[in-house]
């Protein structure tokens, strides 16, 4: 293989999809990514977070390996990986497994057609995942199955039907069942499931009747037990009076009952003989021909040297370059920490260090050892070896479980993980309590041994070896007989996360005794290196592993292990809490090894590992009606439509575009201060920068720079002031987006502070710092309700906001037409109208001179409803000055920084209720953080007033919304839109109500409950109210008594490891707020070949709303699905359109989309007598009938006037009720949600699978909201948390392990196209029951730690909040410093 081109310079050599690509002009600086997207048009992977964080970039590189003599095939982060690191390699690209213009791989089918891809950007990624893992293990299991995809991120589908489509593969599902045999009984039936129609463990499979017989006399969702109902059942069409009123079957369910979203037996089988071949010219031996390679980019020489001496040599030359094998680390470095390393050396295929080999006291492992090679050495070791001897690498196997994702794992070596020195490294510890020895050798030196130990990491980020030294080498030694050793790590997320604080243990007993001969205890976290707590060490020796132990280690460990109250990273007494928690933990493994007799039964559950169960569920939902056409698809759980396109990478999305001759690449300007004074801007270095073209501000603004969505309250371009970290100054035109980014960077910006700096709530109450005006909502006669009330309660809480983090950011790419100041948008928005109207207004021309394109958004959520204009508006700008095509793609710390987030709020309330439950009055004030500007903030507020009274009727009310003006980026609409946070604080009074009368949550609830009829706050009457057969159904399904009995018990029984279980129901009003956006408009084109084309308003960004709206189309004319096609929405096309938001666009689009058909049908009318909807469409146009037609519709009656608090604020509510189940670690806040049953009501589902989506994908993401996701910024009002790495989602392991939906049957909603009702918003606060369950388990911790009553838990419920909530002996250990003592590194907003 030639390595050296005619001229001389070397050259690039891999391989893309089987083409051969040959490179002689390669800049270092560039990613595998941004190679494949801009120089090969491979689009199909993503840039979801450019730091290794979210997987949409995964892709297979495939090399040949030498030593093992064949191929390995390894999932990677195209991110991140520097192109010159490829040479010699395979790469494999969706794009080039399968396609929908050939043939799609099984593994790209199956996910389509399981429904797990929708809005389609994560998808490449997650597919290539599940290749990877196929060609390396064509059967896997589902451990294996899980493990592939902890790199992996999704945030629209709940990621039940990733797997669920999958798990197809898995040995459990093809052993059972014979793979492809159909509907199998497998399909939900490993780990104590149900299999070959009997339950393995006594109980039914997915929590449902098995062969119509519950095993406990009665079906787990309390319905008919064969043929007869359990409790006389009724409307619903179970069994009455015990019969069936409508043929019940013997499970307990109807006949037109579905738990299908998917026919198995339509896959196609997985040939792994038919993958493509290894190249054959990469085969290359260890005998080949070794030279020297070296590419030279603008900043940046990337050498690959031919041997190890050279190696040494160039770091003998170059102490400061940077060796470089998996670029994990430096890329970030690089990217987002402004390092500059001009001279990378990158010796990964040296066999110096790639190897590993036994000694008589361990293993050795070439520092240049990926993560994966050791965990796979270590794995076998164990197999392989006396249990004694493997006890530390069953915990270094064990830490690897949540090291990083697969992607990083296959990249990421051992002397990176050591010699970069994070203060957080989940292995350092280990290896520092082991006393590892890392051999080092540099070119004067030679080698030379270094102990890991208390010396080894002598500062933040160095170790002891000398700049010219190259680690080499890393002996892991084995455990003794009388030697222990574990590990410990507790982070914001199971997989794919960094530590808050992680630990490792190593003792060593006197045989024969129970004396402490030698310890050692390591911890990452606790300072800016990982450490060890010597003292601690040096006065346990000696000692006796008894529970006199105990308080001495604690004690030392105080001493050992301090933190200042504003230490960086925050947390502070978690993090110390953390340490002693650890070592109890150790405390009791040990003496249960010692002797089980010494531990406690209650204590044990503290000594376990974790371990999950394979998730699994059942999905419910109502056939279509017996005798509907076969071609009318309304109902039937089609495939979304895009899904081919989205699993195959052909699906285009903004930045997919091919670039456009003349095309420049936009570079913001950032404010770096909440509140200042803009002194001066200085561009001129970053004008002498390469490729830069131009500068532009406020002063090239040609139209107006004030701008806003709904008031003009914010500016295109920052003119004399900035009010909030992440507001545009300015940009930075060039040629590359690299070139533009860096240039960006270089432009100075003088600022002068100003005062007030208002950042959080409390701040903004402090200043009386709100928009007017304050709306409230008052019913009734609150002072005479609180004295007639028995009692009453008082409190406050917090709900924290939430980053919208869909996976595509926000894009744009603005082309100007010259003529009559036209321009062209395409931009990732939620409201194309709004874009155009600020554009046009920045612009200074009519609206009618700019059109904006959208075909589909990676997700939206709310995100993209106005804060993209912020950046389609000065693309806009940037375009009008050049006069040149202007693109722009926010990085995922910038667009977190720009573009706001849900609504963090903070809630007061005063409660009066009887002794029965009863509630009489509510007195509630909300206040929300709005950020800089209006945007929507008032409306948010407004609807969270709306939901405050979630679903209980309260005859005498007061809310009060107040929406705070802070130096935040402006806060905006996010899934929910304020109903989750007014929905939180009604939950969680009553709850407290419950507590305090001391009766069940659930009959306090059962006792507020509307019934139909009933007022609502704002005085609506409530019609057709389905919320009680929602929580009946929910509360049966899931056999709630039942198990609230055994949790009960489960708690009884273990002091450290609590269950918690909580039902709660959800009320959703459906209409925008703003009375006018309740209006839509489509357009219909039916074409000479009975083709048909329709446009509406609404926009996709993966809910399935074309999907839906063709369904709509093909029932509305009578056609199949494959005659009818949607391409794009586009203001050209159907003006004036309202956003997509609210839940109400199927309601609104389809009626538009419906009238618009008809119109078209009853002009077809005259022609239908004979022939085919072809036939009377040629004839109509013959006829000169006009074949094309527009539909508009406004919701009726919709008339609420705050003021008198009376009309109709809604079209209609949505109803839901979920249970759900948590185990939490008392010791560590770690939390499991084990089962969650949920009942939607959706009316009569236009697209069951579609449906049950929005409601899992709903339901996770509120799962994040509840327990997980948490904004930190500092108190000068800059976000820390601005990536994957800081900021966390939920991923594969964090859903529900047991995760049942259910569609209410036979609620049809006539308030809506074709009786359905809207899905996206309301489902997701049902994932407050996990939070309310984790509060539940609280409860049962604090009661035996002697605390009762109620107690304070904000949301989210994370780690750190559960942890310090089950207060004992380790919590009291560190109490927090006194407030107004110190400054704290990070504040809540």
């Amino acid at each position: 293989m030639p390595e050296t081109g005619i001229e001389g310079k070397p050259e690039l050599v891999f391989f893309v999809n089987g083409r051969k690509v040959v490179d002689q002009d390669v800049d270092p600086e560039m990613t595998l990514l941004t190679y494949l997207r801009t120089k090969l048009r491979l689009t199909g992977a993503k840039l979801g977070c450019g730091e290794g964080g979210c997987g949409a970039c995964t892709v297979m590189v495939s090399r040949y390996n030498p030593t093992q003599r064949k191929v390995l095939h390894l999932a990677v982060n195209a991110c991140l990986a520097p192109i010159c690191s490829l040479h010699g390699a395979a790469v494999t690209t969706v794009e080039g497994i399968g396609s929908t213009r050939t043939r799609l791989h099984p593994v790209q089918e199956r996910l389509a057609k399981a429904h797990g891809s929708q809005c389609g950007f994560c998808t490449p990624g997650i597919v290539m995942s599940m290749y990877t893992l196929l060609r390396n293990h064509p059967t896997p299991n589902m451990e294996q199955l899980e493990a592939a995809f902890q790199g992996n991120l999704c945030r629209c589908t709940g990621y039940r039907p990733i797997l669920e489509g999958y798990k197809t593969f898995t040995k459990e599902f093809q052993g059972c069942c014979g793979g492809m045999a159909g509907n199998g009984c497998c399909r939900n039936g490993q780990n104590g499931q149900a299999a070959n129609g009997q339950a393995a463990n006594g109980q039914a499979s997915n929590g449902h009747a098995v062969n119509g017989q519950a095993t406990n006399g009665q079906t787990s969702n309390g319905h008919a037990v064969n043929g007869q109902a359990t409790n006389g059942q009724t409307s619903n069409g179970h069994a009455v009076n015990g019969q069936a009123t409508n043929g019940d079957t013997g499970n307990g369910w109807n006949e037109d009952v579905s738990k299908e979203l998917f026919q198995v037996s339509e896959f196609q089988p997985l040939d792994p003989t038919q993958e493509p071949i290894f190249p054959p010219e990469l085969m290359k031996t260890e005998s080949s021909e070794q030279t020297t390679l070296k590419f030279a980019g603008e900043r940046v020489t990337w050498i690959k040297p031919a041997t190890f001496k050279e190696v040494l040599e160039l770091k003998a030359k170059n102490p400061r370059a940077k060796l470089v094998i998996g670029n994990s680390e430096i890329g970030v470095e690089v990217k987002f920490k402004n390092c500059e390393y001009p001279l990378i050396i990158a010796p990964g295929h040296l066999p110096e260090i790639n190897f590993h080999r036994y000694t008589e006291h361990g293993i050795t492992f070439g520092a240049g050892c990926t993560l994966t090679y050791l965990n796979d050495t270590l794995a076998e070791a164990i197999h392989d070896l006396p249990e004694h001897q493997t006890r530390l690498f069953a915990a270094i196997v064990e830490m690897l479980r949540w090291f990083a994702g697969h992607q990083i794992r296959n990249v990421g070596c051992i002397g990176g993980n050591i010699v970069t020195a994070s203060p957080i490294s989940d292995l350092n510890p280990i290896f520092l309590s082991a006393g590892c020895t890392v051999t080092a050798m540099s070119h004067q030196g030679g080698s030379r041994v270094v102990k890991m130990d208390h010396a080894f990491f002598p500062g933040y980020r160095k170790t002891a070896l000398t700049p010219e030294e190259v680690m080499v080498s890393l002996d892991v030694p084995f455990t003794k007989e009388n030697e222990y050793f574990l590990a410990y790590k507790q982070a914001k997320r199971r997989d794919d996360d960094i530590a808050i604080v992680n630990a490792a243990f190593r003792v060593q007993i006197e045989e024969g005794t129970d004396i402490i001969q030698d310890i050692a205890l390591s911890f990452g976290g606790m300072a800016p290196t990982s450490v060890m707590a010597c003292n601690t060490a040096n006065r346990l020796i000696g000692l006796k592993w008894d529970n006199d132990l105990l308080p001495e280690a604690c004690s030392c460990l105080e001493d050992d292990l301090p933190l200042p109250p504003s230490v960086p990273g925050g947390m502070v007494e978690f993090r110390r809490t953390l340490t002693t928690s650890f070592f109890f933990k150790f405390f009791l493994s040990v003496q249960q090894r010692l002797n089980l007799k010494d531990v406690p039964p209650p204590y044990r559950s503290a000594c376990s590992l974790y371990h999950r169960e394979p998730p699994h569920g059942a999905q419910m939902y109502q056939e279509v009606p017996e005798g509907q056409a076969r071609e009318d698809a309304v109902g039937r759980p089609i495939m979304h439509l895009s899904a081919l396109k989205q699993v195959t990478g052909e699906a285009v999305y903004t930045d997919d575009m091919p670039p456009i001759q003349g095309e420049l690449y936009l570079g913001l300007v950032l404010s770096k201060k909440a509140h200042a004074k803009i002194v001066s801007i200085d561009p001129s270095e970053a004008l002498k920068m390469p490729g830069v073209e131009t500068f532009v501000s406020a002063e090239d603004v040609p139209g107006s720079n004030i701008t806003g969505p709904v008031v003009l309250d914010e500016e295109v371009f920052a003119s004399e002031k900035v009010t909030c970290v992440g507001q545009v100054v300015g940009a930075v035109l060039a040629d590359t987006q690299a070139h533009a980014q860096r240039a960006a960077k270089a432009v100075v910006v003088q600022y002068e502070d100003m005062e007030p700096k208002i950042i959080t709530i409390e701040d903004a109450i402090l200043h009386q710092s709100f928009f007017h005006p304050i709306n409230k909502i008052e019913k009734g006669n609150l002072e005479e309700a609180f004295e007639r009330s028995d009692q009453i309660i008082e409190g406050e809480l917090r709900i924290g906001g939430q980053e919208h983090f869909y996976l595509e950011t926000c894009a744009a790419i603005v082309v100007p037409h010259g003529e009559d100041g036209e321009m062209e948008i395409f931009c990732s928005t939620q409201n194309p109208t709004k874009t155009q109207m600020l554009a046009a207004k920045a612009l200074g021309v009519p609206a009618n001179r700019v059109v904006c394109r959208m075909k589909r958004m990676g997700g939206g959520f709310g995100g993209k409803e106005t804060r993209t204009c912020v950046i389609s508006s000065v693309c806009a700008v940037a375009a009008h000055k050049v006069r040149r095509p202007v693109r722009i793609m926010l990085d995922r710390d910038e667009d977190m920084v720009i573009t706001g987030t849900r609504h963090p709020f903070l809630g007061r309330y005063k409660v009066g209720f009887m002794s029965d439950g009863r509630v009489l009055a509510l007195d509630i004030s909300l206040y929300s953080n709005a950020g800089n500007s209006l945007d929507l903030s008032r409306g948010v507020t407004d609807r969270a007033l709306f939901h405050s009274d979630s679903v209980y009727t309260i005859p005498n009310v007061r809310a009060v919304g107040y929406t705070c003006k802070t130096n935040t980026a402006s806060n905006t609409a996010f899934r929910g839109f304020g109903g989750p946070q007014g929905l939180f604080f009604a939950e969680s009074w009553i709850s407290d109500v419950a507590t305090k009368c001391g009766i069940s949550q659930l009959t306090v609830r059962e006792i507020n409950m509307h019934k139909e009829g009933d007022l609502t706050h704002y005085n609506m009457k409530l019609e057709r109210c389905q919320v009680q057969r929602c929580w009946e159904e929910c509360l049966k399904q899931s056999d709630f008594h039942t198990r609230r009995r055994q949790v009960d018990r489960f708690n009884g029984e273990n002091r450290w490891k609590k269950r918690g279980l909580a039902a709660i129901p959800t009320k959703f009003g459906i209409s925008f707020t703003s009375t006018f956006l309740n209006q839509a408009g489509a357009l219909v084109h039916v074409y000479t070949d009975g083709s048909v084309l329709v446009t509406h308003g609404g926009t996709e960004m993966g809910q399935g709303l074309h999907t839906k709206m063709v369904q709509v189309a093909c029932r509305a004319l009578k056609i199949p699905t494959s005659r009818i096609h949607i391409s794009e929405t586009s203001t050209n096309t159907v003006p004036n359109t309202s956003p997509t938001a609210a839940s109400a666009s199927s309601d609104l689009n389809g009626m538009a989309v419906k009238i618009a058909c008809e119109t078209i049908l009853q002009r077809l009318e005259p022609y239908m007598g004979k022939g085919s909807w072809d036939d009377w469409v040629r004839a109509a146009y013959f006829d000169r009938v006009g074949l094309s037609a527009t539909g508009f519709y406004r919701t009726p009656g919709l008339d609420y006037d705050m003021q008198k608090n009376e009309g109709r604020p809604f079209n209609y509510f949505c109803y839901g009720a979920a249970v759900s189940e948590v185990e939490i670690d008392c010791l560590t806040g770690d939390h499991t949600v084990l089962r969650t049953d949920i009942v939607m009501d959706v009316g009569d589902s236009l697209n069951p699978a579609i449906d049950i989506g929005q409601i899992e994908g709903a339901f996770v993401q509120g799962c994040g909201l509840f327990t997980m996701e948490e904004q930190v910024y500092s108190p000068e009002g800059v976000l820390y948390s601005r990536g994957p790495g800081m900021y966390k989602i939920p991923g594969f392991a964090d859903i529900p392990i047991h995760f049942n939906v259910s569609l209410l049957r036979g609620a049809p909603n006539d308030k809506a196209i074709f009786s359905s009702k809207a899905v996206g918003e309301p489902p997701l606060f049902l994932a407050s029951s996990v939070f309310f369950a984790i509060k539940d388990a609280v409860y049962s911790a604090r009661a035996d730690a002697g605390l009762k009553g109620t107690f304070r838990l904000d949301s989210p419920a994370t780690a750190e909040c559960i942890r310090m909530a089950c207060e004992d002996q380790f919590t009291a250990q560190f109490p927090a410093a006194e407030p107004g003592s110190f400054t704290p590194w990070a504040i809540k907003l």
